[in-house]
C-alpha cells in the first residue's frame, strides 16, 4: 500500500484571543502569501513587490495615500495584519516614518517571522488596544500625521470602541492640517453601519468621501467600503480615474452625494456604539 505524504503543517499561531492565525502561500501568486485569522483573509503580501496591492479595499486606500504630497510620510496604523499597508508606504514613499498600534503580540510575532519587513523600512510597533494606545502615542505627534490608517478587526468585526466620534476626535488631533484618515469599514446589505460611520466622520471631520464598489455602494452585499476623511479638502481630482480602472468599476462618493447616501444615518457615541454586522462565514471563508 502506498504511503500517504502529509503535507507540512501551515506557520500559524493561537492569538491572545484565543482565535488561530495562520500564514498561507497565494496558490496563484508566487512569492505572495495571506494572513488569515479565525477562518478569514485579513491580509495579503507579495515579500518582493510590496507596492502590489491585492484586496480590492487595500487598493482603494492606495489611490487616496498616492494623491497625498510627493515624499515621505508621517503614518499611524492601528491594526497590524500583515503589515501590507506599512510596507506599501515604506516602498513608495521611501524615508517615512510608520508607527503601528496592535493589540495581538503573538500576531506581530507571527507576520515577522513569516513574513519578514524589509531592513530598511522604519515601522515602529506599539502593543496595546488601539484607542487606549493613541492616546500614548508621543505629544509630538499631534498635528504632524500625514496619513492615519484604522483597519481595527476583532475577528471579522470592527469593535464598538473604534467606531465612535469620542474615537475619531482623538484621531483628529493627530492629523496635519492637509492629514488624511483611511476607515476600513466592513458591512452588509443596506449599508446602515458603513452609513452611520460616514455621518459620524462628518461631524469630526471638514471633508469625507466614500471609496467602493459600485454594487456595494447600492447595498446589495456584504463587502468593504473605504472612508476617507481630512481637516481639509481630500486630494481627490484623479481619483475617479483610478477608481474605473480597477480592481472593479467602483466610485467616490463626495460632497452633496455624500450627504444624499448618508440619507439621515445618526452619529455614533460612545453611548451608542455597536460593533460591525458580523458575515456569514461562507463570505470569507478559505476553503
Amino acid at each position: 500500500m502506498a504511503r500517504q505524504i502529509e503535507e507540512p503543517p501551515l506557520p500559524g499561531i493561537v492569538l491572545d484571543s484565543g482565535l488561530w492565525a495562520e500564514v498561507r502561500p497565494d496558490r496563484w501568486n508566487d512569492g505572495a502569501y495571506e494572513l488569515v485569522v479565525d477562518g478569514t483573509p485579513q491580509s495579503h503580501v507579495h515579500l518582493e513587490q510590496p507596492e502590489e496591492l491585492f484586496f480590492e479595499y487595500v487598493r482603494r486606500m492606495g489611490h487616496v495615500i498616492d494623491q497625498l504630497p510627493a515624499g515621505p510620510l508621517t503614518a499611524v496604523h492601528l491594526g497590524a495584519g500583515a503589515l501590507t499597508l506599512p510596507r506599501y508606504v515604506a516602498a513608495t514613499r521611501p524615508g517615512s516614518r510608520q508607527q503601528v498600534l496592535e493589540l495581538e503580540r503573538p500576531l506581530i510575532d507571527l507576520v515577522r517571522r513569516e513574513l519578514p519587513l524589509p531592513k530598511d523600512a522604519a515601522i515602529r510597533v506599539r502593543y496595546g488596544d488601539a484607542r487606549a494606545t493613541l492616546a500614548k502615542l508621543p505629544p509630538a505627534l499631534n498635528g504632524t500625521v500625514d496619513l492615519l490608517v484604522v483597519d481595527v478587526f476583532g475577528g471579522s468585526r470592527i469593535p464598538a470602541h473604534v467606531t465612535s466620534a469620542e474615537f475619531y476626535g482623538e484621531c483628529a488631533a493627530l492629523l496635519a492640517p492637509g492629514g488624511v484618515l483611511l476607515a476600513n469599514i466592513a458591512d452588509g446589505a443596506g449599508l446602515a453601519f458603513a452609513r452611520g460611520q460616514a455621518a459620524t466622520l462628518a461631524s469630526v471631520f471638514a471633508d469625507v468621501a466614500a471609496l467602493a464598489d459600485t454594487q456595494m455602494l447600492k447595498g446589495r452585499r456584504f463587502g468593504n467600503v473605504v472612508l476617507a476623511a481630512s481637516p481639509s479638502e481630500i486630494p481627490l481630482e484623479w481619483l475617479p480615474r483610478l477608481l474605473a480602472g480597477g480592481p472593479h468599476p467602483a466610485k467616490v462618493v463626495h460632497g452633496r452625494e455624500l450627504k444624499d447616501w448618508i440619507a439621515g444615518a445618526a452619529v455614533v457615541s460612545d453611548a451608542t456604539a455597536i460593533p460591525s454586522p458580523p458575515p456569514a462565514r461562507s463570505i470569507f471563508e478559505v476553503k
